[in-house]
């Protein structure tokens, strides 16, 4: 999945938080951003779906973190919290992509989101066929919808912008690979 789609995905997890204490909205989309978006940085250093992503062992972080959010909320914990469950949410959910490759829909590998605690990768399911397909954008859409009504402002246009550069990356996605080929 794009990592816009993750992002939006952590601001699903924001949503509740803002719509509940409006004053810890902004550090739970904060959150939200940094967590959701934190995994891909693996694309630049390391190895992609590896280094940065734990879909197992981010639980072990996440979910004593949101517990403490949610028993003790300030802007510190609320961060933490939703930026510690967008990343373990972001690990996991890769499973349903495709494999990390430059033409996912060739299936040229299965390789989705590696296991570190078992030691082994997991094998991608396909759901969402690969990064910047419609299923995609169109699960990027319905996980931003709940933060577009809840929030307003600053945090709105960017999700809104966020979207949008996730709807031009759709629309262009095929077309970009001769691109990533001379980066990667």
């Amino acid at each position: 999945m794009m990592v816009l789609t993750h992002i939006a995905v952590g601001f699903l997890l924001a949503a509740p938080v803002a719509a509940a204490q409006p004053a810890l909205g902004v550090p739970a989309a904060a959150g939200a951003l940094v967590g959701g978006g934190a995994p891909d940085i693996d694309l630049l250093v390391g190895t992609h779906r590896r280094t940065l992503h734990y879909p197992v062992l981010g639980w072990v972080g996440a979910v004593p973190a949101v517990v403490i959010a949610a028993v003790t909320p300030t802007a510190l914990t609320v961060f933490v919290g939703v930026g510690a469950a967008a990343a373990a949410v972001h690990s996991t959910s890769d499973v349903l992509g495709a494999g990390d490759e430059l033409r996912p829909w060739e299936r040229t590998t299965t390789a989705a989101v590696y296991d570190h605690h078992a030691g082994r990768w997991w094998r991608a399911r396909y759901v969402i066929p690969y990064d910047g397909s419609p299923a995609d954008l169109a699960v990027a859409a319905a996980a931003a919808a709940p933060a577009l009504v809840v929030y307003d402002g600053v945090v709105r246009w960017l999700l809104a912008a966020l979207l949008a550069l996730g709807a031009v990356y759709s629309l262009l996605r095929r077309r970009l690979v001769p691109y990533f080929e001379r980066v990667v």
